[in-house]
């Protein structure tokens, strides 16, 4: 099927390409969404007329995204979630939440331009694209972690692993610290219980003998 696309899609074309794609994409995204028409004489003659209009509307839209993604570009966003020791989500993180973590923080994100190619179901830091114009692209990083402490810990370079290994060791240098204590205390307690016994041979005069 061929449509003409009224804005740039990525892998596709720039607005006012003619182009070929599945009938399926076509109906279920491109015509629903208006980002292209069927490529009928009628509807590229419309295009001609309006070309003009779209590529003003199409210059300052882009403008408002570029002026976003100044702000947004590199930022990192907090999401709380359940997970285990092992660092495995109950569950995942989806573009919603993405939108609504940078909302909380006062950017305006729809859930519809947030790209997550593969579902993020564990704790860390996960790499996010948000597509604020079909020319402008912003990335931020989403900081999944079970709670604020993590996620400040997290922010500062450390896994949730690797801090629980530090505690782990912590924990059993401490253990050996104390039964050092306990074994030098006892050795302590065991010198004060001993006396040196008096020589009990009777002392020899040079004389007697």
């Amino acid at each position: 099927m061929q449509v003409i696309l009224l804005e740039r899609v990525a892998k596709l074309g720039q607005m006012g390409d003619v182009v070929d794609v599945r009938p399926g994409y076509a109906r279920n995204f491109l015509l629903p969404q208006n980002k292209a028409l069927m490529a009928s004489k009628a509807n590229i003659a419309a295009f001609e007329e309006r070309k003009a209009e779209l590529e003003a509307r199409n210059l300052e839209t882009r403008k408002e995204a570029e002026a976003l993604a100044e702000r947004l570009d590199g930022q990192q966003f907090v999401v709380i979630r359940q997970a285990s020791d092992r660092g495995s989500l109950y569950g995942s993180v989806s573009p919603r939440d993405a939108a609504e973590a940078a909302g909380e923080a006062g950017f305006s994100v729809d859930r519809k331009q947030v790209r997550i190619d593969r579902p993020i179901k564990e704790l860390g830091l996960h790499t996010v694209i948000v597509r604020l114009h079909p020319e402008v692209e912003a990335t931020i990083t989403l900081n999944v972690a079970r709670s604020q402490e993590e996620a400040d810990l997290q922010a500062s370079g450390k896994t949730i692993q690797e801090a629980a290994a530090e505690e782990e060791a912590q924990a059993e240098f401490e253990i050996s610290e104390l039964f050092d204590d306990i074994g030098t205390a006892q050795l302590d307690e065991d010198g004060e219980g001993e006396e040196t016994a008096p020589d009990a041979r009777p002392s020899m005069d040079p004389r007697d003998a």
